[in-house]
C-alpha cells in the first residue's frame, strides 16, 4: 500500500522509488502512464476520483495517455489491490488509493462530494447486530446519502 505524500525534490524522487516499488510488487511494469495515474493519485491525497478527472488532469500536464488508456489503468490498479473502485448511486465510478484503513462514505446527494468516516460506535454496532442474527461480518460497505440540514431538498 501507498502511504505517503510529495514534498521536496529529494522527497519526490523518493516517492517515485516507491511507486515503482509498488508496481512492480503487484506484478505490473513501470510505464510512464501508470506511474503518472498513480502519482495523480497520490497527489490529491484522499480523494475520490472518476476516470475522466484523472485524464482532465493529465491533459493538464500535457501528457499524452488517453482515456481508454486511462481506463485500462485503473482497471489494472484495481485488480491488483493498488486502488478501490466504488460505484456510488447515481453517479459515476470513482477510484481511490487503497490506504489498507477501513472507512465508510456519505455521499452529498446535491453536489456529489463523498466525505469518508470514520465511526468506531458504527462498526460495533454491524458486528453486534450480525451476531445477534448469527453471523460474522466479513467484509462491507456503508455508504449514507445525505444533504445538508440547512438546504431544501431539490425538486
Amino acid at each position: 500500500m501507498i502511504h505517503y505524500r510529495l514534498g521536496s525534490a529529494a522527497c519526490e524522487g523518493w516517492v517515485m522509488e516507491q511507486e515503482t516499488r509498488e508496481l512492480r510488487r503487484v506484478g505490473l511494469k513501470v510505464t510512464h502512464p501508470r506511474m503518472r495515474i498513480l502519482q495523480i493519485f497520490d497527489e490529491e491525497g484522499v480523494q475520490h476520483l472518476t476516470a475522466e478527472d484523472v485524464y482532465k488532469k493529465l491533459l493538464a500536464h500535457q501528457e499524452d495517455i488517453g482515456l481508454a488508456t486511462v481506463y485500462r489503468v485503473l482497471t489494472q490498479f484495481e485488480a491488483a489491490g493498488i486502488i478501490v473502485k466504488h460505484n456510488f448511486e447515481g453517479g459515476q465510478a470513482v477510484y481511490e488509493l487503497d490506504r489498507g484503513k477501513h472507512h465508510d462514505h456519505m455521499i452529498d446527494v446535491d453536489s456529489g462530494t463523498v466525505i469518508e468516516f470514520v465511526s468506531e460506535e458504527i462498526e460495533r454496532l454491524q458486528r453486534e447486530i450480525a451476531d445477534k442474527h448469527g453471523y460474522v461480518i466479513e467484509d462491507h460497505s456503508l455508504v449514507i446519502y445525505v444533504r445538508p440540514k440547512n438546504r431544501p431538498r431539490k425538486g
